[in-house]
């Protein structure tokens, strides 16, 4: 397969910038996947499983949070607020996360505050789905 390059930042850190053959990312409407040659294309992004796969054929597994990804002939750039690997998931505090999101959808809420706590639901839902897949 051919290789294009991944540049993949969090706002805490720069997670990997190097070779890659496939990413599939998580888009508003579904799973995208992206190989060497890809259609230009800037894509938002929602929080859950990140997946890319390098040369040397390993795959890693992410969960990332909210952010966009901006895609160039041979390079792609994905900027999310939060990205972890599943050993650095706390899966009791992902949990906890999830549960205080359903209850709080559940309360009487702005669009805004309503729009926000759907945002915090899918990042832990996505957390813990990243955990409990790649334990």
């Amino acid at each position: 397969m051919e290789e294009f390059k991944l540049l993949l930042i969090s706002a805490e850190r720069l997670f990997y910038n190097g070779p890659c053959v496939s990413l599939v990312i998580p888009a508003f409407d579904g799973s995208v996947g992206i190989l060497a040659h890809h259609a230009e294309a800037v894509t938002a992004l929602i929080p859950g499983e990140l997946r890319y796969t390098t040369p040397d054929g390993a795959t890693t597994v992410v969960a990332s949070g909210p952010g966009f990804a901006l895609v160039n002939n041979r390079d792609v750039v994905v900027l999310v607020d939060t990205i972890e690997r599943p050993e650095e998931i706390d899966a009791n505090r992902a949990r906890r996360e999830y549960e205080e999101a359903q209850e709080a959808l559940r309360q009487k809420q702005s669009q805004k505050e309503h729009r926000m706590t759907e945002m915090a639901l899918a990042k832990a839902l996505g957390r813990l789905q990243v955990k409990d897949h790649y334990r």
